[in-house]
């Protein structure tokens, strides 16, 4: 099986993700973690190399065709936003969450690179993430993201711990 893991930046995709790929004993990958790394290895933040993604489709090519490759493959849990479209055999899983919680747990957590001052710095970078990919989806793949009827499953991680998540996808995959 495969199972791809979309949400906004702080819904809690890689933390579900890797303990989802944990708990069924599957591999574990993460777009995020990739651009991640593209970003250090330019040397520059990911919200730099998210802008520069906007007018050079270079960058999104490099992870489509990173995420492509597990189209044939199996027994994989991919963090990815676009996981579904490039893996649309893959059960796709949906996280929402409130903006103010995912400013909270980004300005709680250890992201290396991604640090702020204040919750309100957080919410403003991710609302600027999110414009900012929604810009590049439409243009490049014309995806309206995200839109429910790409996904099997919506889950709200807002009020629920990262296992609570992963024990809701596991009785929704069956």
């Amino acid at each position: 099986m495969q199972i791809t893991v979309s949400g906004i930046i702080g819904s809690g995709k890689s933390t579900v993700a890797k303990l989802l790929a944990e708990a069924i004993g599957y591999e574990y990958h993460s777009v995020g973690g990739i651009m991640r790394e593209m970003a250090t290895e330019r040397g520059m933040h990911i919200i730099d190399l998210s802008k520069i993604a906007e007018s050079n489709p270079l960058i999104d090519m490099e992870l489509d065709a990173r995420q492509k490759t597990f189209k044939d493959k199996d027994n994989f849990v991919m963090d990815s936003r676009l996981g579904f479209h490039f893996i649309p055999t893959s059960y796709r899983v949906f996280l929402s969450v409130k903006l103010d919680e995912a400013a909270r747990r980004i300005h709680s957590s250890d992201r290396g690179e991604e640090e702020y001052y204040d919750l309100d710095q957080a919410i403003d970078n991710i609302k600027r993430r999110i414009r900012s990919e929604q810009k590049r989806y439409k243009e490049y793949y014309n995806l309206d993201f995200p839109k429910a009827e790409h996904f099997d499953v919506i889950i709200d991680t807002t009020n629920k711990t990262p296992q609570e998540v992963v024990e809701e996808i596991l009785r929704a995959v069956g």
